[in-house]
C-alpha cells in the first residue's frame, strides 16, 4: 500500500511539473511555441491525409471502406494545409480547449480540498480556494478576453504555472494528511499488540 501511494505521489508531482514546464515555455516563447505546434499538427494530418489518397489509388479493389478512407485523407489533407497556411484561427481555438481542461482540474481540485476536511485537515479552506481560482481562470480562458494570440499563450502559460504549482501544495497536503492516518492506525496496532 505504501509502495503504491508513492507511486502515486511521484505520478501527480510529475504530471504537476510538466505543467510547470509547459506554463514557463509558452511564457517565454509564445510565439515560437504556438508556431511549432501549429507546424506540426498541419504537418501531421496532410502527411496521413495524403497517405489515405495514395494508398487509395495504389488498391485496385474500391470498396465503401476504401471510398471513406479516400474522403477522410482528402479532408485531412485539407486540415493540414488550411492549419499550415492559417494557424491563427487553430490558436484561437487552443484557450477554449486548454480552459476546458483547467476547469476539471480545478473541480477535481475542489474534491480534493472536500477531501481534506473529511479527514480534518486544518488549512482545506486554502486548497478549496485554490480550486475555486483554477475553475475561474479556466472560465477566462474558455471566454478569451485577450484578443491577441501572443497575450493568450502567455495567459495560458501563467495559468499552467499557477495550476502546477497549486496542484503540487494541495498533493502534498493530502499526501501528508494520509500518511499521519497511517502512523496512527499503526500506533494503534503496536498498543493492541503490547496489551496482549
Amino acid at each position: 500500500m505504501a509502495d503504491f501511494i508513492k507511486g502515486l505521489k511521484v505520478n501527480y508531482t510529475a504530471s504537476a511539473l510538466m505543467c510547470v514546464v509547459a506554463g514557463l515555455v509558452l511564457l517565454i516563447w509564445p510565439g515560437t511555441t504556438t508556431q511549432i505546434v501549429c507546424m506540426l499538427l498541419g504537418s501531421v494530418l496532410l502527411i496521413y491525409g495524403l497517405i489515405q489518397i495514395v494508398i487509395y489509388f495504389l488498391n485496385k479493389e474500391r470498396t465503401i471502406i476504401s471510398q471513406g478512407m479516400l474522403l477522410l485523407g482528402i479532408i485531412l489533407t485539407v486540415i493540414g494545409l488550411w492549419i499550415l497556411f492559417s494557424p491563427e484561427m487553430i490558436i484561437m481555438a487552443v484557450p477554449v480547449i486548454v480552459g476546458i481542461l483547467i476547469i476539471i482540474h480545478g473541480v477535481h481540485n475542489i474534491v480534493q480540498a472536500l477531501e481534506l476536511h473529511r479527514d480534518n485537515y486544518g488549512n482545506w479552506w486554502i486548497a478549496l480556494a485554490f480550486g475555486i481560482l483554477t475553475v475561474i481562470f479556466g472560465g477566462v480562458l474558455v471566454r478569451n478576453p485577450f484578443g491577441a494570440v501572443e497575450m493568450v499563450v502567455r495567459m495560458i502559460g501563467i495559468f499552467l504555472i499557477y495550476d502546477g504549482v497549486s496542484d503540487m501544495w494541495i498533493l502534498s497536503r493530502i499526501f501528508k494528511v494520509k500518511k499521519d492516518k497511517e502512523k496512527i492506525i499503526d500506533a494503534d496496532f503496536v498498543d493492541i499488540k503490547d496489551a496482549d
